[in-house]
């Protein structure tokens, strides 16, 4: 009897395995394209309301900015399965840059926090929502790189997975945001920095069901079967 193997480019369900990388390429889109606005402004010189701030401090900006794009659209590529299992070398080739770029924006987050203001009549909310979550990637990533150093594959995983779900915010923040306004209207800076902080604990419970999740035994199995 002839058993078919499943598509590489699949997975056991029939899913394409490129559906989760892509569809974090399009949550992180808003942000990185306003990013790279942002960082052209700064380069070229042009004075605005929004970055007339930024001169004085143009590293940090500059390098969150250009860090958290990598982290956030080459990290999406350490989701598929057949780049991790099929291609090893290329996963540790990108993740010594996913993950120094992960430091990196965490880091410079954590600066930017606290030299930049935040709203006026948040009270400060925001701030510490960012003071807690830029050191959280920071320790999450560390906890990763641990694990790995320590062929702890799982706990790299998870680590990994929740150092990215806190960078990753951004995105998440333009769609309670949006889904807000569309509902309520403008919201005040209490609201919006409630908001801010929906969005990372979203990101943090998708992460937390995506580690937790049962697998299916076998699994790795099928996906290796030949031809009979």
């Amino acid at each position: 009897m002839t058993t078919i193997a499943p598509s590489p480019k699949r997975t056991k369900r029939g899913r394409p395995q490129w559906l989760v990388p892509a569809g974090l390429i399009v949550l992180s889109l808003v942000p990185v394209i306003a990013g790279a606005f942002r960082l052209t402004t700064l380069v070229s010189g042009v004075s605005t309301p929004d970055t007339e701030k930024y001169y004085d401090s143009l590293v940090p900006v500059v390098a969150h900015i250009v860090s958290a794009t990598l982290f956030c659209v080459l990290g999406a590529f350490q989701f598929v399965p057949r780049l991790r299992r099929g291609r090893p070398s290329w996963h540790r080739m990108s993740g010594r840059i996913v993950l120094p770029a992960g430091l990196i924006a965490a880091l410079s987050g954590i600066w930017m926090a606290l030299f930049f203001a935040g709203p006026e009549g948040d009270g400060g909310l925001l701030l510490a929502f960012r003071l807690v979550v830029g050191p959280a990637m920071f320790v999450f990533l560390l906890l990763g790189l641990r694990a790995i150093l320590r062929r702890d594959i799982k706990t790299h995983s998870a680590w990994m997975i929740r150092g990215y779900a806190l960078g990753i915010g951004a995105g998440t923040q333009v769609l309670t945001l949006l889904v807000y306004s569309l509902i309520a209207g403008e919201p005040d800076p209490v609201t919006s920095s409630l908001l801010f902080g929906l969005a990372w604990v979203i990101n943090l419970a998708v992460a937390e069901y995506v580690i937790r999740r049962p697998r299916t035994s076998g699994r790795s199995g099928a996906n290796r079967a030949a031809v009979r």
